[in-house]
């Protein structure tokens, strides 16, 4: 049974210079920040936000949406779990950059990476 398919979740939606993040119905909407009105980033359905003042896990935030990855464990319709961790500090997002330096890979391929 899909996971996603019986009920209509929320998802997260992230502003990172202003560091809020919301829960909003995925509906294909540009969703506007309420402190700044920039449109919001997708974040996916397992997005857990830092802390406001915690720089260090909101840097490793901007650089995985900005890779263009999100957080999500399920793929789209919930039936398959594929999770693949994210980095969580700077220190965690410079190391998978520099081991893909090494391998070849891309940025993406990088910090999606187990």
């Amino acid at each position: 049974m899909c996971t996603y398919a019986e009920t209509t979740y929320k998802v997260h939606y992230v502003c990172v210079p202003c560091r809020q993040s919301h829960k909003y119905l995925w509906d294909g909407a540009e969703h506007l920040c309420t402190r700044c009105r920039a449109p919001m980033t997708f974040a996916g359905h397992d997005f857990a936000a830092p802390r406001k003042l915690d720089d260090n896990r909101w840097a490793a935030v901007a650089a995985v949406l900005e890779a263009g990855l999100t957080y999500d464990g399920f793929e789209t319709c919930g039936c398959g779990r594929e999770p693949k961790s994210r980095p969580r500090t700077k220190a965690q997002v410079r190391a998978r950059r520099q081991t893909a330096a090494r391998r070849g890979l891309t940025d993406p391929e990088a910090l999606s990476e187990t």
